[in-house]
């Protein structure tokens, strides 16, 4: 089994009965730290088989995900690891896109593809899968796209001068202040997430951040943070952010020295193959 190079972090509050990511990565014999609140680790315990549960020093703050996604970089740090994953704990499952299909994968592989890909170059801060339903299959798709958003799986360089901040739009932000900076960020598009639409599980931020105005709320403050980028609008029945990532064209991925690409596909491992509970069409 191939298996990610750096530690994957799953952050929970309040979804020990239903820990999707966690679960997922099991399925694929993945190693991952969960990391949760002190009230909570007891019920998490009883659910799952991580390679070790970490436990926050605080609980109930109010303030989202953001103090727990810089106690995991903490952590990262303390490993001495160059890079580390912070994923959301509403994921179902990882696809890959292949010729317009996306199929489900079984193996931590894509993480390693994802790795060694960030590997190669001086200047990727930040990188991670698209979204499963952002991915049409009835468009011909690049295999990633440089200097956009990556949310909710997130492969971060670990020696960053940044940490998350705010509430709210914590991903958007943190892929922006880089982008400032003139690092690259790569949104892979070969791979994909399926992560649980917004809103639609209890816990996690639902309860914090969300309800009431909380969309407005977030739009707004993303444009405080970043005007010069950001505006306001209305999508899907709610108010959303809007960036204009045009002025990070000039953000170029730089090989690092001496590094030559090999010839010839590398399937980490990977081969397709056929469900054999699956039923087929003729």
């Amino acid at each position: 089994m191939i298996v990610p190079r750096y530690p994957i972090y799953v952050i929970s509050k309040g979804r020990w009965d239903r820990p999707l990511t966690a679960k997922a990565l099991e399925r694929m014999k993945v190693p991952y730290y969960i990391a949760v609140e002190p009230q909570e680790r007891s019920r998490y315990a009883a659910a799952l088989k991580p390679q070790e549960i970490l436990v926050t020093p605080f609980s109930n703050l109010g303030q989202g995900s953001i103090p727990v996604r810089n106690f995991v970089w903490e952590h990262a740090l303390s490993l001495g690891v160059e890079r580390f994953w912070t994923v959301d704990d509403n994921i179902d499952g990882w696809y890959r896109l292949f010729h317009n299909l996306k199929i489900p994968v079984i193996t931590g592989a894509i993480f390693r593809a994802m790795e060694s890909f960030c590997d190669r170059y001086e200047n990727v801060a930040m990188a991670g899968p698209h979204y499963f339903m952002f991915a049409s299959r009835k468009c011909k798709q690049p295999p990633f796209n440089i200097n956009r958003r990556v949310y909710s799986c997130i492969l971060l360089k670990s020696d960053l001068p940044h940490r998350w901040r705010g509430r709210y739009n914590e991903d958007t932000d943190l892929s922006l202040r880089l982008l400032k900076d003139g690092w690259c960020t790569v949104l892979f598009s070969a791979f994909l997430a399926m992560k649980q639409t917004t809103m639609t599980m209890k816990g996690g931020n639902t309860d914090d951040l969300y309800k009431g105005d909380g969309r407005l709320k977030m739009a707004q403050s993303l444009v405080e943070q970043h005007p010069d980028v950001a505006t306001i609008t209305r999508k899907w029945g709610r108010w959303q952010h809007q960036v204009d990532y045009s002025p990070f064209k000039r953000n170029k991925l730089l090989l690092k020295p001496d590094f030559h690409i090999p010839e010839g596909p590398n399937e980490f491992g990977m081969k397709l193959q056929m469900d054999p509970g699956a039923v087929l069409p003729w």
